[in-house]
């Protein structure tokens, strides 16, 4: 059943009302830039994209047609934005560009200060510091899977998206969601099998 409040907010739109896209801005606006960031990791990066896909929003709701929610418009239009802009070379040169940089600062900084001394996790429980461990490595992980398992893991396990709205973003069915889902955990899961046997795990690391 759509969002009665979705609804209003479409017709709004439709109608061209001059605050309906104001309105677009302070509900979606910052789930927009949430999920460029996370797809981005570069917030300059994620504000551009915010900006975009407001405006597009805003352009095109002439376009829509009704067969999605008016959400799972807005997040497959970020979606693409993202990854389009994911997979220009000036946005790899501008990464691998600020990457260098930082290792070169970080190398400088080493220079002049000396030798750190080593963290003192002495108040951390074992399990605490595996953990913080553990979400760094499935920060990693996950931007490093296949784009065609990355997306689906991105939005239902890290978005808390449902399977329907998540196969609305990305226009597949929800069997071919759900295959593509299981494939990208299984590459995870392998990646992280280290962390298995020190953690004490309750529940799947997804979606916490």
């Amino acid at each position: 059943m759509r969002d009665p409040q979705d609804q209003a907010l479409l017709a709004r739109l439709q109608s061209g009302e001059e605050r309906a896209i104001e309105d677009v801005a302070r509900q979606y606006g910052g789930k927009i830039y949430q999920l460029a960031f996370r797809y981005l990791r570069n917030r300059e990066d994620a504000e551009e994209i915010t900006q975009d896909v407001l405006f597009k929003v805003h352009r095109s709701i002439g376009s829509f047609r009704g067969d999605a929610a008016l959400s799972s418009w807005i997040y497959r239009i970020t979606f693409n934005a993202a990854m389009s802009r994911a997979r220009t070379a000036q946005f790899q040169r501008d990464r691998a560009e600020e990457h260098s940089a930082s290792a070169r600062e970080g190398h400088e900084e080493g220079r002049q200060a000396g030798p750190k001394e080593p963290a003192d996790w002495s108040d951390m429980g074992d399990e605490r510091i595996l953990r913080a461990q553990l979400r760094r490595r499935l920060v990693r992980a996950i931007l490093a899977l296949p784009v065609i398992y990355r997306a689906p893991v991105m939005l239902r396990d890290v978005q808390g998206m449902s399977t329907e709205e998540a196969s609305a973003v990305l226009r597949v069915g929800d069997q071919t969601l759900k295959s593509r889902l299981h494939r990208g955990r299984l590459i995870l899961r392998r990646q992280l099998a280290d962390f298995a046997g020190g953690l004490s795990l309750h529940r799947p690391v997804y979606g916490t």
